[in-house]
């Protein structure tokens, strides 16, 4: 594997390249936007241009790019990567956040063109991926699994086989419904705490310290604190997009979910004031803004 490519060079994506670089690898990488594909130059990366420039010389990809939609684009559009993959196949693993089911269709269908399909979404903010501490939830043959260990090994060196496609972003969903009420939690103690007049900081070290810790408090819980929205590790409106495939897979699967329905509608809060690109910590601001009738 002479190159690994990564197309989608936001938050997660430039945690994937970090770990890649410091295993060894020669990465080239492209996202639509300029200012990024010039932002990861930086950090030693082949910048390339177009996503079948990227297909032209890796023979694995990764993609983080943000929806369904754009996955099926890169893979399946005009100058997508199976445009190249039917003359020289290639492994395609997809950290992103996605419909289970679409991507359970998309893998047999582009399998034919020569792009073998693994989804590895993965647990965790975009640090804790940098760090190694990402948990990758593998969906997809498990041939083509080990076909890609290398590049796996240093993205997400924690990771389990979940089987077939789709069931890897079904698992994922699950996993940051319990992860989002979490933060959704934390934030309607801190804004308690807050209203009956504590100092959040010092909340933060007794609550870390009592019953109620998690590990959410310690990778939000300072954020949430000092109201430091800025340094972003998952954007509220990414987080948005997450809960609304999670409110759909729930109505398909006849599973009513009551508390990511309210969540929901305060990330939309957090949308409406402007936050959307803030980190998925600003929670605390929806909650802040109710007041008791």
């Amino acid at each position: 594997m002479t190159a690994v490519g990564v197309i989608g060079t936001g938050l997660m994506g430039t945690a994937c390249i970090e770990r890649l670089k410091k295993a060894g690898f020669e990465v080239v990488a492209h996202d639509v936007d300029e200012a990024k594909r010039a932002a990861v130059a930086k950090l030693g990366v082949r910048a390339a241009a177009s996503v079948g420039e990227v297909a032209g010389q890796c023979e694995l990809i990764v993609l983080c790019v943000f929806t369904t939609e754009q996955v099926e684009e890169v893979i399946e559009g005009a100058g997508g990567i199976a445009e190249t993959a039917v003359s020289t196949p290639r492994i395609v693993t997809c950290t992103s956040t996605c419909d289970p089911d679409r991507l359970a269709a998309l893998a047999p269908r582009v399998e034919p063109r020569g792009v073998r399909f693994l989804e590895v979404p993965i647990s965790g903010t975009s640090r804790q991926v940098a760090e190694g501490d990402g948990v990758g939830l593998i969906g997809g043959d498990r041939a083509v699994m080990e076909s890609a260990s290398p590049v796996l090994d240093a993205i997400c060196p924690r990771r389990f086989h979940l089987g077939a496609v789709g069931n890897g972003s079904r698992t994922k969903l699950a996993v940051n419904l319990i992860l989002g009420l979490n933060r959704a939690a934390m934030a309607e103690g801190f804004a308690f705490a807050e209203r009956l007049g504590l100092d959040t900081a010092s909340f933060l070290e007794v609550a870390k310290a009592s019953a109620c810790h998690s590990q959410v408090m310690d990778v939000k819980g300072h954020m949430m604190a000092r109201r430091e929205f800025d340094k972003v590790q998952g954007r509220v409106d990414q987080t948005l997009k997450d809960f609304r495939l999670m409110l759909d897979q729930g109505r398909k699967a006849g599973q009513a979910l009551p508390f990511a329905t309210v969540y929901v509608h305060m990330l939309e809060d957090c949308v409406r004031h402007g936050e959307a690109a803030w980190d998925n910590a600003a929670i605390l601001e929806a909650v802040r803004r109710r007041r008791s009738t």
